[in-house]
């Protein structure tokens, strides 16, 4: 009898997970499987429509392709500043808030409003802040004049100007986000560890260090994790800033590529971005894995 329930069970259990499992299978196992198969594709018949020959060219190709290489310079760039930073930041104004009790919502919510807004439409705003054009310098120009620099042209100007633009929209854009998780996971500590700490004479920064921190290290964790994969799939941004053209601005990203092979100016080649595809794919699992190794010594659960 006891057998019989616990093998009812476990088909009532496959049968709640049979949605969710074609769901996963349908839109993420096959179209990877499918990119994968694709990468290795050389050679198109265009009247047939059909690819020949399979082999290893799709990757030497994008390995020795300058724009992958400037793509994969800048993603990796954008990934080891941004996520870093922007956790940094979101963490100190998270305790900032957790330690104020005067108008805490209202600014909760203006820390908020960056995340709700267009990401295309926040392009256009800081476009305008940083470009030089024909009748003004910008006002972020402006503020550098005062203080007696020159001004410089972030948007059409050097590679480190137009980096330093890109990775500082991208903190602004993906920080309220984590304001919000790590103000969540701030206020769900529980007291009795503070009040001990207190009992005891704890400096602030001892009970931060010894308290805070191993509490909301899951948090944590989880942010850093999002925020590399996403840093990694970064392209509206640049688009948002830098045009369509990302190639000839020296800021394309590895989606970017991926999306102009599919659909750009050079698109038409499937292959490549397949293969591209995988590169990335590989890239993002192996840092996710060196993560989730990581963790198991730095996070308390």
């Amino acid at each position: 009898m006891r057998k019989r329930k616990l093998t009812d069970w476990g088909l009532k259990g496959w049968l709640y997970l049979l949605p969710a499992i074609l769901f996963l299978g349908f839109f993420m196992v096959y179209p990877l499987l499918d990119v994968f198969i694709y990468s290795f594709e050389e050679g198109y018949n265009s009247a047939s429509q059909t690819y020949y020959g399979v082999g290893w060219y799709n990757y030497s190709y994008i390995l020795h392709d300058p724009y992958f290489l400037q793509a994969v310079k800048n993603t990796f760039i954008l990934v080891m500043i941004t996520v870093p930073l922007s956790t940094g930041i979101a963490l100190l104004i998270s305790v900032a808030l957790s330690s104020i009790k005067t108008l805490r919502e209202l600014f909760q919510t203006i820390y908020f409003l960056p995340y709700v807004t267009n990401t295309l439409a926040v392009g256009l705003v800081f476009m305008i802040l940083f470009q030089k054009t024909a009748y003004t310098d910008g006002l972020v120009n402006l503020f550098i004049n005062w203080f007696g620099g020159s001004s410089v042209d972030f948007i059409d100007g050097p590679y480190s100007a137009k980096m330093f633009v890109l990775c500082f929209y991208t903190i602004w854009v993906v920080m309220p986000f984590k304001i919000l998780i790590l103000t969540s996971a701030l206020s769900s500590v529980n007291q009795v560890y503070y009040n001990a700490a207190r009992v005891d004479g704890t400096s602030k920064i001892r009970t931060f260090m010894r308290i805070t921190l191993p509490m909301i290290s899951p948090m944590i964790f989880y942010l850093v994790i999002t925020g590399f994969i996403g840093a990694f799939k970064a392209y509206s941004d640049a688009v948002a800033l830098f045009g369509t053209n990302l190639n000839a601005a020296e800021m394309n990203t590895i989606v970017g590529y991926v999306y102009d092979m599919l659909y750009g100016d050079s698109g038409g080649y499937p292959s490549y971005a397949s293969a591209a595809a995988i590169i990335l794919f590989s890239i993002v699992l192996t840092i996710t894995c060196i993560n989730l190794l990581m963790s198991q010594k730095k996070v308390h659960y």
